[in-house]
């Protein structure tokens, strides 16, 4: 059954005054700053409702098609991290034994990283991000999927802010190939492993590397025409 545009008025929009739309925009800057990546975590246990409702904040991004390509999947099984870190541990190895370039490698000798990845067990959840080629229709025919990375993108965007914003730390780690993470978590082949997001409380003395401090200015990110 082919759906036909209905619209409705729009719901819940707020206008400010532009003196405080600048303090809303200065706020959340000033909030938004606050985040960075961290990879050393406690194993202090986060409420799974918690999370719940930062996914709910992520299902509301926008999507190709309003199809809304993604599956968040949550894990906080001692025994599942536990095989995640040891296939991500098998493709990280390699990687940094030779199938990533030199020039990378360097790169990434600036933010102190290497195969090990003791983090994937010690924070409290895992939120593996899968992308979805093709959808389900309600009649349960398939359905394609538009603009799937760009979607999938934003909607972790979404959910990267939501975590922060609720005070928890994050990082996206991205082991390639991810393909381990279908046959762990039990996912169709019909999608594709984004990001596997690391999200708890940080470690107590937790460091950040100087370089991930540096962010382009304005003028560098920007420009007006």
């Amino acid at each position: 059954m082919i759906e036909t545009y209905n619209p409705t008025p729009l719901p819940d929009y707020r206008e400010y005054p532009e003196e405080e739309m600048r303090q809303r925009a200065d706020a959340f800057y000033a909030e938004i700053k606050r985040r960075h990546s961290v990879r050393h975590f406690s194993d202090r246990p986060v409420p799974r409702d918690i999370i719940e409702r930062c996914l709910l904040a992520a299902g509301t991004a926008p999507s190709g098609a309003n199809h809304q390509p993604w599956h968040f999947v949550c894990v906080s099984d001692s025994g599942i991290k536990q095989r995640i870190r040891g296939a991500a541990e098998i493709e990280e190895n390699g990687f940094y034994g030779g199938r990533a370039g030199q020039e990378w490698l360097d790169d990434l000798q600036k933010i102190g990283t290497d195969a090990h990845k003791p983090f994937l067990e010690h924070a409290p959840w895992l939120i593996a991000i899968f992308a979805q080629r093709n959808g389900e229709t309600e009649e349960g025919d398939r359905r394609k999927n538009y603009y799937v990375p760009e979607s999938v993108g934003i909607a972790t965007g979404f959910l990267i802010n939501a975590l922060h914003h609720s005070g928890l730390a994050t990082l996206t780690h991205t082991p390639k190939p991810m393909k381990f993470l279908n046959e762990i978590l039990e996912r169709p082949d019909s999608e594709r492993p984004y990001i596997l997001l690391v999200v708890g409380y940080p470690a107590e003395g937790a460091e950040v590397p100087a370089h991930a401090l540096e962010k382009k200015s304005l003028e560098e990110l920007s420009t007006f025409v």
